[in-house]
């Protein structure tokens, strides 16, 4: 027997409707790649949705197309997502920190029709276009008056002229809820980049998710700040979670240094902020310098890379903003786990709370989760059992595109994430390494992340990165690579003595090399396996 309720479709318009006819003067403002402060309204913003879909289907774009967007958090951008969902096309966010040549293979791989882009890609695109089998048109998203000169780009044309060729006498379409909705390409640090085809429905469970208490807690008061990219993972569902709850949005653009983050938070009053740890750690540079404080920030997520201890703490002692440590992957729409209180921490006084927020967290609703060993069985939930972590839920990858006939899911239908953690008795989850970065030194393991994460509280380290190098007795043992502090000049026995009472004897590195910089993915993550090829044969002391 089934229930006799409504059949009422997640798509991402009901999203967009929602925040229009509920909450139709709550701010979109926008930071333009041009240059201006730009505002608008959710009202606004779904009737220009609305011609982006009259426009594409105007142009012969089809359910099942891909269009390209390369383009910064804005609001364009973000009416454009709608605007091509809206019509059964998928839009198909390309990541601009990649290398071009993987541009153009993830573009050609993807065969997206239409490349809507910023200013700012202009000069790529023109390097790029050629290779560029499958794109019929380039949109760049400005107006008429900040249009190039010229440009190599074939009939490009400036997105607020194309716009107004369609008047907005247009109804979205009507489709399944299983239909794809947005491609997100994975950085491919290791081979290829594979490609995650999100569904309306998928994305819609999820927005729902992230609005709950215990992700985001957003709501209809709240100035949304999402720092993180469009093009990283779906902005971490921001861009739809806000819609649901009826939330602001700030957008920042292109300016995400410490200073232009800092301005957008206090001028335009943000509650809530989502970013990766660099930019926190910009923006925590930023305010020492200038003595500048965040007088309406309420909470931030952070994750996209592992939330360094010292950095909540700094946050949270100094400026009074609540840090939520998160993790997630492309391939999970993309939050998996947010380090929240349960009623079982309430009791913890400040250090023991911090100990607990080095964990990624408890796993949200819709994400099923274990560790297993190498073998597939099941480790248990102690927080010190090491494991493969593997998860299943209706947000998260069955299959990569257009690569259908690899299987991706174990037997239970769960996804190895290639993390390995431990999940302690109150289902907080920690991320002890990737399962290639993990240090297996005499048979036992070391985590680089936590040795990371302890290394950047020295007071005079910015970043700190752990790699294994080989040892003709214990197999490997870690090196620590560290950038000093602007200014400062730790010592390789100042920070080994720093480490030392807060490991165990043998995890403590046995060398350190200081370094100006260190290589970062497209995400922002740490690049090991270039840091692996440059240490390789590194002289360890005797």
């Amino acid at each position: 027997m089934l229930g006799l309720m409504q059949d009422w479709p997640l798509l991402l318009h009901r999203l967009i409707d929602h925040a229009a006819r509920h909450h139709p003067g709550r701010e979109i403002v926008t930071r333009s790649v041009e240059g201006p402060i730009h505002r608008t309204t959710w009202a606004e913003a779904r009737q220009r949705s609305l011609r982006v879909a009259q426009r594409l289907a105007r142009d012969g774009i089809r359910p099942g197309d891909r269009v390209a967007t390369l383009a910064w958090n804005t609001g364009r951008h973000l009416e454009a997502w709608y605007g091509i969902a809206g019509i059964g096309a998928i839009y198909h966010t390309v990541n601009p920190r990649l290398f071009p040549e993987q541009i153009a293979w993830i573009l050609n791989h993807a065969e997206s029709r239409v490349m809507m882009a910023d200013l700012t890609f202009v000069p790529l695109l023109e390097e790029l276009a050629p290779k560029l089998a499958h794109v019929e048109r380039y949109i760049l998203l400005t107006d008429a008056a900040h249009m190039p000169a010229s440009t190599r780009l074939p009939d490009a044309i400036p997105y607020e002229d194309w716009l107004a060729e369609a008047d907005g006498d247009f109804a979205w379409a009507s489709f399944d809820e299983n239909t794809a909705a947005g491609l997100c390409y994975t950085s491919g640090t290791t081979g290829e980049p594979k490609g995650v085809l999100y569904s309306h429905r998928s994305n819609v469970l999820h927005a729902l998710t992230c609005t709950m208490p215990d992700v985001m807690s957003l709501s209809s008061r709240d100035r949304v700040m999402p720092i993180v990219p469009m093009f990283h993972a779906n902005s971490w569902a921001i861009p739809f979670a806000a819609a649901a709850a009826g939330a602001a949005l700030v957008m920042p653009g292109a300016r995400l240094d410490g200073a232009s983050v800092h301005q957008l938070l206090e001028e335009e009053r943000v509650t809530y902020a989502a970013a990766v740890p660099t930019v926190w750690m910009m923006l925590l540079q930023h305010l020492e310098a200038t003595g500048g404080r965040l007088s309406t920030l309420e909470r931030t997520i952070i994750g996209g890379s592992a939330c360094p201890r010292a950095l909540a703490k700094a946050y949270q002692e100094k400026y009074g903003v609540q840090v939520r440590h998160g993790w997630g992957m492309t391939e999970m729409s993309p939050v998996g786990t947010v380090c929240v209180r349960k009623p079982e921490t309430e009791g913890l006084d400040a250090e023991a709370w911090l100990d607990v927020q080095e964990k990624q967290g408890i796993a949200l609703f819709g994400v099923d989760m274990k560790i297993t060993d190498d073998a597939g069985r099941e480790l248990p939930w102690d927080g010190r059992t090491f494991g493969r972590l593997k998860v299943r839920g209706p947000a998260i990858a069955r299959r990569y595109f257009r690569r259908e006939e690899e299987e991706i899911l174990d037997a239970e239908g769960y996804f190895d994430t290639g993390d390995v953690a431990t999940i302690d008795p109150n289902g907080y989850m920690k991320i002890t390494d990737r399962s290639k970065d993990v240090i297996k030194s005499g048979g036992e393991w070391i985590s680089s992340i936590d040795l990371e994460n302890l290394a950047v509280g020295h007071p005079d380290v910015a970043e700190a990165a752990v790699v294994a190098v080989p040892h003709p007795k214990w197999g490997e043992r870690p090196l620590l690579l560290a950038v000093p502090k602007p200014g400062r000049a730790p010592t390789r026995e100042s920070l080994l003595d720093f480490l030392r009472p807060k490991v165990a004897k043998w995890w403590l590195p046995d060398d350190v090399v200081f370094v100006p910089e260190l290589p970062h993915t497209a995400t922002g993550k740490l690049l090991k396996t270039k840091l692996r090829e440059d240490y390789r044969d590194h002289r360890l002391p005797d």
